[in-house]
């Protein structure tokens, strides 16, 4: 691990008031001053980002690298500071995405076409003040759903490419508009495709005896957040998204344990089973992606283990987590940041707030590292239009949500 990150150069939390108190007070609110900074660096990185996006892809309509990706930017900015001119930009930057849609009938909210028809539906929904009873389901979203319930063409299951990428398109507009916009049927019915597709597997693998549910992308059995085990749990332990309660015990919690097992005496763990190599602390790979999956489990299940190895995770995150790849999302510091605050609204422990600080900070120096330019330096989730996401969502500590992802 200690080949791709950086040396972190901050001291710990050391639970005196003076680590903190130009960062937050004692009920977690961000000091004036500190927040100064954050917009701040909030509005000159986005001069960077738009100058940049002149030379951007434009034919990428996705949320990943895309221009669904800058319109979910631009909402959340709105959402974060309620000014009118970043829905008007969102509003913009989805039309573009709209323009360029694969049409290869890609269903994920990151990687394919539903992401940018999710985000249409909020913002029309926005800007035209839709209440919950003239709500229409996006007709060319929902066109998608039977493909999706039955796997054609060999759908898989993960979050990037697969089932889980619609169902987050789907539980992204109840998130932004409310939770009786997507009658929750839809939802259960992509769950319980995906429950009956990985014990198909576990049974071809024969592995029923150490996971009952067994995923796969392109051969391999991955575990992180991204294309693997981790992501697709952390989805099906949600409430309600599995309508049997015994189904979740009996299939969902075992698997969890199988994937606790694959831990690496770090804390960390593989990026898919059978690879012995502790390389990776990334959201889309290793414990900046399993720990919200342990959150989940441990809400669900009560087990006091999943929540002593999401602490873990945040200890790896904190030694290993300021990565040479840079400040985004997916393999970058602002994506692993994002740990330390989901362990934050967890437990309310400050020591995981002020981590998330600290990673800000190194974040907004932006560029003085000597880290790696992403391949698309100014997208949601490999550049600049995610850090800034995630500088935004610092702001509110208690309603950050990892983008994209987290429920």
């Amino acid at each position: 691990m200690d080949t791709r990150a950086l040396r972190n150069p901050y001291g710990d939390y050391d639970g005196s008031p003076q680590c903190t108190q130009a960062l937050f007070d004692n009920h977690g609110k961000i000091t004036s001053e500190f927040a100064q900074r954050l917009s701040g660096k909030i509005n000159e990185l986005l001069a960077v980002m738009e100058n940049g996006l002149k030379s951007a892809d434009p034919k990428d309509c996705t949320s990943y690298t895309g221009w669904a990706g800058i319109a979910l930017l631009y909402l959340h900015l709105h959402n974060v500071f309620n000014n009118p001119s970043c829905l008007h930009k969102a509003l913009e930057y989805v039309e573009h995405s709209l323009r360029c849609l694969t049409r290869r009938h890609d269903i994920t909210f990151l990687c394919g076409d539903t992401g940018p028809l999710a985000v249409a539906a909020v913002k029309v929904s926005l800007v035209c003040n839709f209440t919950a009873d003239s709500f229409v389901f996006p007709p060319r979203l929902l066109q998608f759903h039977q493909t999706v319930v039955k796997g054609s063409g060999g759908l898989p299951d993960e979050l990037l490419y697969g089932r889980m990428g619609y169902l987050y398109s789907l539980v992204f507009i109840n998130q932004q508009l409310g939770q009786d916009r997507i009658p929750l049927q839809y939802i259960q019915q992509i769950s319980e495709s995906v429950l009956v597709s990985g014990e198909h597997l576990s049974r071809k693998f024969r592995v029923q005896n150490q996971s009952p549910l067994m995923y796969e992308w392109y051969q391999e059995q991955y575990v992180g957040a991204a294309h693997g085990l981790a992501g697709i749990y952390y989805y099906l332990m949600q409430p309600g998204f599995v309508s049997s309660e015994e189904y979740v015990h009996r299939l969902v919690k075992p698997s969890v344990d199988h994937v606790c097992r694959l831990r690496f005496p770090s804390g960390n763990y593989p990026p898919c089973i059978g690879d012995d190599r502790d390389l990776l602390v990334h959201w889309c790979h290793g414990s900046p992606g399993v720990v919200y999956m342990l959150l989940q489990a441990y809400r669900a299940f009560g087990v006091p283990h999943y929540l002593d190895a999401a602490l873990q995770c945040g200890e790896v995150v904190w030694h290993y987590g300021l990565l040479k790849k840079g400040y985004g999302l997916c393999h970058g510091a602002a994506g692993n940041a994002y740990t330390f605050l989901a362990l934050y609204r967890h437990t309310r422990d400050p020591k995981h707030l002020y981590r998330a600080c600290v990673f800000a900070d190194w974040c907004m120096n932006y560029g003085r590292h000597g880290c790696r330019t992403p391949d698309t330096p100014f997208s949601l989730f490999e550049g600049m239009a995610g850090t800034i996401y995630f500088l935004a969502d610092l702001l509110d500590p208690m309603r950050a949500r990892f983008p994209g992802f987290e429920v």
